[in-house]
């Protein structure tokens, strides 16, 4: 079961490596502000048909999108390894009226009931790859019969050289690993890469492409 911390500090009672959380706070306390607020663009144009109901936001960053949703009629879940991310998300929440369930843990870690969410969303998700394809199957066990899955990615990142910032591709799940776990209970609805919606500003503005994998899953 998740645990409900809409009321409490979202960044109580993380789970998950204290590295990767390390990592991720220092990134975001080097800015005062690291996205650029809005939600993102191929998220807003895969749920445009869709009926508002549970949603799981992995990955959410400083809650753009988690906001967003909510705002739309959604029921968020909102997971993020940063404290400092999820403390700046529940503050727009706050600010915004809505409210939101945060977590703060990894994907693998975070005790998410399965099958309970009739949307997973991951947009640009940082999750690692493991030889069980544990992220991967973590993102498929949350989506409820009927439910989607939207993973969205910067198109070309996966087939990049490593670099020196210690950046290697091959460290990281991408929307390509995903299609090789489905069987018959699940339907590819958009597989492509297509021009990317970027909102303004924020980390990442300069990718122009997306990389959109929507899959439903039947039963």
């Amino acid at each position: 079961m998740t645990e409900d911390i809409a009321h409490g500090s979202p960044a109580d009672a993380y789970r998950g490596d204290p590295t990767v959380r390390a990592e991720w706070d220092s990134r975001y306390a080097d800015r005062h502000q690291l996205w650029s607020g809005r939600p993102n663009g191929a998220l807003v144009a895969e749920t445009a048909g869709l009926t508002p109901g549970r949603v799981l936001d992995v990955g959410c960053g400083e809650g753009a999108d988690a906001v967003w949703l909510a705002r739309g009629g959604w029921d968020v879940t909102a997971l993020e390894v940063s404290g400092v991310a999820l403390e700046r998300a529940a503050g727009h929440a706050r600010d915004a009226g809505v409210d939101v369930r945060w977590i703060h843990a990894e994907l693998t870690e975070a005790q998410l009931e399965p099958a309970s969410f009739d949307l997973v969303s991951a947009q640009y998700p940082a999750l690692l790859r493991t030889p069980d394809a544990a992220a991967e199957r973590a993102l498929l066990a949350a989506v409820a019969p009927g439910g989607v899955l939207l993973l969205v990615h910067h198109a070309g990142m996966d087939t990049r050289t490593p670099d020196d910032n210690g950046f290697d591709p091959a460290d990281y799940v991408w929307p390509s690993m995903i299609p090789a776990l489905l069987d018959d209970a699940w339907q590819i609805e958009a597989d492509e890469q297509r021009p990317r919606v970027a909102p303004e500003g924020g980390a990442g503005a300069h990718h122009t492409d997306d990389v959109v994998l929507r899959v439903r899953r039947l039963r």
